[in-house]
């Protein structure tokens, strides 16, 4: 930086001129874009967001690019919004001062595989990863239903998991994310690389206290996966299918996805099968256990009502991991804008039951839909993203009350601040992380309430 900069601080809207070889967008309609997600699933978080923008975006496609930008907004202060593609759904990417939206979709380069381990730049889409690893007989171990379009550093950042998480728990569970490379923002960016249990103090954070640039994560044997459906006439009976098949160790799965009635009538590969009582559960299954898995819906009265090989899939281009966890809601609002949903924890020893108890009291006006999973220590459970029939957020707020009641978690998705959503307790050291990695607390402002509400140090 020269003294003339030093003496009068750049203004967002004048690092494009200061940084001319670097891509910049600047239109205001398309920088609004770039400044949301998919948090309008949320009629709360549409309405506080809302006129909620960057000033303008910069694509950078080397960590050199990286470099300048964040030197350049350190020596300024000015505020730093992280984007990948803007598949998150809780304003992650939304910034709340105004400044840069550092889009990291452009850094995007698969690194290397090393046996069941692979390493990518960021700004990866998960589809591409998965492309890249396949050939070496490996692939990821979880896909968020977002995987087309969603990056590997967006995953880290403000994800959770995904089909395989009934395998490997959540992206949360050690061993999974391995290392990630991380730049400080200062006026001299740093880089550091970070491993473990260190690394995972930047998960789910939203980009608020460090730049993710690389991430190293295991991988799992490659799969030729077969998708298949299953159609019950009982709630009770393909709810206990569910959680029979998740914990079934000699049939071997990716994604088992319950939808109850008369959700699987908003799926479009499927809702010409199934009528407004009927249940679906959607499954993701290696060839050799399909078999195991029709035995096994039959013995619970249902019926296999849909069955693709991998090789239908990859014809058809189109894949149930598509229509299941957020995806669900997506394709439930295109046909009735009305809906809502919730994110809830249930307790592994108690799922079913508390499953059948809350159906019974909210059933028709909260749509029970979970997908079952590993927990990060290793528990069979399952984990749910209801749709709610939206009337007020006073009855939305009561809905997630009765849940608790039942000892049920919520990870409230209608607020953007870290610690009100899924870190209900959150770590201190991610604050300590913070203040290694941006000690200005520039990067996407007033999204985490224990860096503005910390004790002032002498």
């Amino acid at each position: 930086m020269t003294s003339s900069l030093l003496e009068k601080p750049l203004t967002a809207h004048e690092l494009p001129a200061h940084l001319p070889m670097l891509e910049w967008i600047t239109d205001t309609a398309r920088v609004l874009r770039l400044s949301q997600d998919f948090a309008w699933f949320s009629p709360i978080l549409k309405r506080d967001l809302a006129g909620k923008t960057g000033d303008v975006v910069v694509r950078p496609r080397s960590e050199e690019e990286i470099k300048q930008v964040v030197s350049a907004c350190a020596a300024a202060q000015i505020p730093i919004t992280i984007r990948g593609t803007g598949t998150g759904n809780y304003g992650q990417s939304t910034p709340l001062f105004g400044g840069v939206i550092l889009d990291l979709s452009g850094y995007n380069a698969f690194c290397w595989v090393r046996g069941q381990v692979g390493r990518a730049q960021a700004g990866i889409r998960l589809s591409e990863f998965d492309a890249q690893a396949r050939p070496q007989n490996v692939e990821l171990r979880w896909l968020p239903s977002t995987f087309r379009s969603a990056t590997l550093g967006g995953l880290f950042g403000g994800g959770f998991g995904g089909a395989g998480s009934i395998n490997y728990g959540p992206l949360a569970a050690p061993g999974n994310v391995l290392a990630v490379r991380v730049m400080t923002v200062e006026a001299e960016p740093q880089i550091v690389e970070l491993r473990g249990a260190e690394a995972m103090l930047l998960h789910h954070t939203y980009g608020t206290n460090g730049i993710v640039l690389e991430l190293e994560v295991a991988l799992s044997p490659c799969v030729a996966w077969s998708e298949c459906v299953a159609q019950f006439e009982s709630f009770d009976q393909a709810l206990e299918f569910s959680s029979k098949l998740t914990k079934a160790p000699g049939l071997i799965k990716k994604e088992i996805s319950f939808l109850a009635a008369p959700i699987p009538t908003y799926m479009s590969p499927i809702m010409n099968l199934f009528n407004e009582k009927q249940h679906a559960v959607l499954m993701v299954v290696a060839p050799q256990s399909m078999e195991g898995v029709e035995d096994l819906v039959k013995t619970f009265d249902g019926t296999l009502c849909y069955k693709k090989t991998a090789e239908e899939v990859q014809a058809s281009n189109r894949t149930l991991l598509e229509y299941t966890w957020n995806h669900t809601t997506l394709h439930a609002l295109k046909v009735d804008k009305g809906f809502t949903y919730i994110q809830s924890g249930f307790t592994p020893s108690k799922h079913v039951e508390q499953v059948k108890a809350l159906e019974k009291e909210l059933g028709g006006e909260v749509l029970m839909h979970l997908e079952f999973l590993r927990t990060k220590e290793g528990d069979f459970n399952c984990s749910g993203l209801q749709l709610v029939r939206y009337s007020t957020e006073e009855r939305l707020n009561e809905i997630m009350a009765i849940y608790r009641a039942h000892g049920v978690q919520i990870n409230n998705p209608h607020v953007y601040i870290v610690e009100d959503g899924k870190q209900n307790n959150l770590d201190p050291a991610v604050v300590k992380m913070k203040e290694r990695f941006d000690p200005m607390g520039l990067l996407n402002p007033g999204k985490l309430r224990s860096w503005a509400s910390r004790e002032v140090r002498n």
